[in-house]
C-alpha cells in the first residue's frame, strides 16, 4: 500500500498526534550508514566492483516504505557501447531504493509486497505513455538488508511538498502563476486518465483485492480490515465507524467500469519537469476498482492540504484541482463522466483517516504522546470527515 504523505503541521505549531513542529514522527529505526553499507555488499553480487555513494534519506521519506537515494560508481569507466541494461552499465547510475518497512517501526500497513510494486511498475511502463520510473532491480531475500527492496532510476525534477503542503507560502508551486499551475493539474488529470484508459486490466489481474463481489465492494471490505487492524488493542473512532456505515447506505446504484487504480493518486507522488510530469511514483496502493477511486483521491488530498492552509489563516491555492474542474477535465479526455463522487470523496477521506490514526497511533508507541482519550481528536481533518458523512461538506 501507500507511501503516505507525512502528516503535515497544524496551525497551531504541532503535528497530528501533538508531535512538535519540525519533529517529525519516528519512520524506522534503522541506521542509514549502516543501511548503506549492506547497500554496497549486495550491489557487488549484480555488478561487481560497485559501490553505493552519496547516499541520502529525503526529507519526504514516506511514513510507510522507505526510501533511499543514491548513486552507483563503478570504478571502469563507462563503456562506449550502450548499455543493454544496468547489469552491463559501467556508468555511474543515479538510483532510488525502495525498502519494504521496518517490521520494529510499528508499520503504517500490516503488509509490505515489494514484488508487487515491482510488477505494477513494469506493467504500466509496458502499457502506458506515462513516466515511470525504469525499473533495475528487484530483491525479494530480506536477508541483505533485513527486508525485501527494490531500485529504480531516479528522476530529476521537483514534486509539490507535504511539510510544509505546498498550499501553504513558500514553495515553487505556491509561487507559480496561475497559468503554470493550471498547466500541472491539466497534465495530473492526464495521468490518471491515461492510467485508466490504457493499461488492460486483464493484464492487471493479480492486483484484484481478494473476495467476492464488485471491485469497489472487495476495495472498502479490505479497508474494513485494514482499520480493524489498526484499532486492535487501541481505542476505536466512532466517526471512522460512522464513515462506513454512510458509505453503505449511499452505495452506487453501480460501481462502473474496473481499471487499473493508482491508488495514491496525488500530486505529492508526481515529479515535475517545470510543470510537467516527469515520473509517477508509489505503485503500493495499486488495485482494481472504479476509475472514481484515483479521481476522488486526487482532489481529496488537495482539500486535506488545503483546508490546512485556511485554517492556519492562509489564502492557500483554492483555485488548484478543483472537484468541478478535476472531474470535466477528466471526462473531456475519457468520455467518461465521473458518477458518485460524494461517495467516492467521502471515501477517500475516511482511508485517509485511518491511516492518520495509525500514525498517531505509532506516536504512542514510540512514546512520543500519551494515549489519547478521544480517538478522532487524532484525526487532523475530523470537521472534514464529520462534514462529509452530514452530507454538507461540498
Amino acid at each position: 500500500m501507500t507511501a503516505h504523505p507525512p502528516p503535515a503541521a497544524t496551525p497551531g505549531g504541532r503535528e497530528p498526534g501533538g508531535v512538535p513542529a519540525g519533529r517529525r514522527p519516528r519512520t524506522t529505526t534503522r541506521d542509514p550508514e549502516a543501511l548503506t553499507r549492506r547497500l554496497t555488499a549486495w550491489l557487488g553480487t549484480r555488478l561487481p566492483g560497485t559501490r553505493a555513494v552519496a547516499a541520502t534519506v529525503p526529507d519526504s521519506n514516506g511514513m510507510s516504505s522507505e526510501t533511499l537515494l543514491f548513486d552507483i560508481e563503478h570504478p571502469e569507466p563507462p563503456s562506449p557501447a550502450p548499455p543493454a541494461g544496468p547489469e552491463q552499465s559501467a556508468a555511474p547510475v543515479s538510483c532510488a531504493l525502495r525498502l519494504a518497512a521496518d517490521p520494529a517501526a510499528y508499520t503504517v500497513f500490516p503488509r509490505y509486497d515489494m514484488a508487487r510494486q515491482y510488477r505494477t511498475m513494469r506493467l504500466v511502463a509496458t502499457h502506458t505513455d506515462l513516466p515511470v520510473p525504469r525499473t533495475l532491480w528487484l530483491e525479494e531475500d530480506p536477508g541483505h538488508l533485513g527486508a525485501p527492496f527494490f531500485v529504480m532510476a531516479r528522476a530529476d525534477g521537483r514534486v509539490p511538498p507535504d511539510v510544509m503542503p505546498y498550499t501553504y507560502e513558500g514553495n515553487w508551486l505556491h509561487d507559480a502563476t496561475d497559468a503554470q499551475r493550471a498547466h500541472l493539474e491539466a497534465a495530473s488529470v492526464s495521468v490518471l486518465a491515461r492510467l485508466h484508459d490504457q493499461v488492460p486490466p486483464a493484464a492487471a489481474d493479480f492486483l484484484a483485492t481478494p473476495g467476492t463481489g464488485s471491485a469497489l465492494h472487495r476495495h472498502v471490505e479490505a479497508q474494513r480490515d485494514y482499520y480493524a487492524w489498526v484499532v486492535d488493542g487501541r481505542p476505536r473512532s466512532p466517526l471512522i465507524e460512522r464513515g462506513f456505515v454512510r458509505l453503505a447506505d449511499h452505495w452506487p446504484s453501480d460501481p462502473g467500469e474496473t481499471v487499473l487504480s493508482w491508488g495514491d493518486a496525488r500530486i505529492g507522488n508526481i515529479v515535475y519537469d517545470g510543470f510537467e510530469p516527469a515520473a509517477v511514483l508509489d505503485w503500493e496502493m495499486a488495485a482494481l476498482g472504479p476509475r472514481e477511486l484515483d479521481l476522488a483521491w486526487m482532489i481529496y488530498l488537495h482539500r486535506f492540504f488545503q483546508d490546512l492552509a485556511e485554517a492556519g489563516g492562509q489564502r492557500g491555492l483554492p483555485g488548484l484541482l478543483t472537484r468541478d474542474r478535476v472531474e470535466s477535465r477528466y471526462a473531456a479526455l475519457t468520455g467518461h463522466p465521473p458518477r458518485d463522487m460524494d461517495f467516492h470523496t467521502l471515501y477517500a477521506a475516511l482511508r485517509h483517516a485511518i491511516v492518520m490514526l495509525r500514525v498517531a497511533y505509532r506516536q504512542v508507541h514510540f512514546g512520543e504522546m500519551p494515549v489519547p482519550a478521544d480517538a478522532d481528536a487524532l484525526i487532523l481533518h475530523r470537521e472534514t470527515l464529520e462534514a462529509m458523512i452530514e452530507g454538507r461538506y461540498w
